[in-house]
């Protein structure tokens, strides 16, 4: 008598989160291997260079050929070959996202052009991260820039859904793009002093007043709300009327602050009011 059974034999992949995470800032298999040999000596975990880099090799292997996948990150959900769990996934996308900042605020302002991709070292050299760290970098921001880039609706949220990420790194990517967008100079000698955390929240800024409040096929969150820069022209008569636009405000700040506050007031409008902005209004 004979009984019919199904079998099914399953290959669960393996992630090794420390092996992910050396390959994710640039590094070698041999620098991986060194490192790992090194963090096990001082655990006294007694595991040999042979086997550290067996491991080492396999993972690497599995990385490079998960990384297709990665770039567009919906297929890693519905591809067969690797059997991954969600968590698992979601930790996979986003580490290979992941920005740093000293890196980002060196690519804000240049071109995301596949030319520009050659002349990477610079970048390398100033932000101290390693040339394959930078240049998936790079290439994960173009990647975001040309899938959102004309995708009407919120910024924020259209990259979250293309490439599955969390909030706060799809807000930094989001950041990137607005900044990419409006093209905004970065790069000026007199900006250099600042990182992009600043420039993180002045895009924040804009993005949350500047730009179009309404939903729609029509509008798009990387736009300036003309209507509103249209209004903002009509600030220009302060020019013309600084002396009696700070008394006014000087008269009813008067009442309600202390003396010492009110003066640094009448500091801060000359410092407002020889700000070039000004005179682009």
């Amino acid at each position: 008598m004979y009984t019919e059974v199904d079998v099914f034999v399953s290959n669960y992949t393996l992630i090794d989160p420390e092996i992910y995470q050396l390959w994710i800032e640039g590094c070698s298999s041999s620098e991986a291997v060194s490192t790992l040999h090194q963090r096990a000596v001082s655990k006294q975990l007694g595991a040999s260079v042979e086997l550290i880099a067996s491991d080492v090799l396999d993972h690497y292997r599995t990385f490079a050929l998960l990384e297709r996948l990665l770039t567009v990150p919906s297929k890693l959900s519905e591809q067969m070959i690797f059997q991954i769990d969600e968590p698992t996934k979601q930790m996979l996308i986003e580490k290979y996202y992941e920005l740093d900042d000293a890196v980002i605020r060196e690519l804000l302002g240049r071109k995301l052009s596949s030319r520009h991709r050659k002349d990477l070292d610079e970048v390398s050299e100033r932000s101290g991260a390693p040339l394959r760290c930078v240049r998936r970098q790079f290439d994960n921001v173009r990647r975001v820039f040309r899938a959102v880039d004309e995708m009407p609706g919120n910024l924020v949220a259209n990259i979250r859904a293309t490439f599955l990420l969390s909030e706060p790194l799809a807000k930094k990517y989001g950041a990137v793009v607005f900044i990419a967008c409006m093209r905004f100079e970065t790069a000026k000698r007199k900006l250099q002093y600042l990182s992009f955390n600043d420039f993180y929240h002045c895009a924040q800024a804009i993005m949350g007043s500047w730009t179009y409040s309404c939903t729609g096929p029509e509008y798009y969150d990387t736009e300036m709300d003309r209507e509103f820069l249209l209004e903002l022209r009509e600030l220009r008569i302060l020019l013309d009327k600084e002396k009696e636009h700070k008394h006014l405000i000087c008269m009813r700040l008067k009442p309600k602050v202390l003396e010492k506050i009110l003066s640094r007031a009448r500091a801060e409008f000359q410092v407002v009011y020889s700000r070039p902005g000004w005179s682009g209004l």
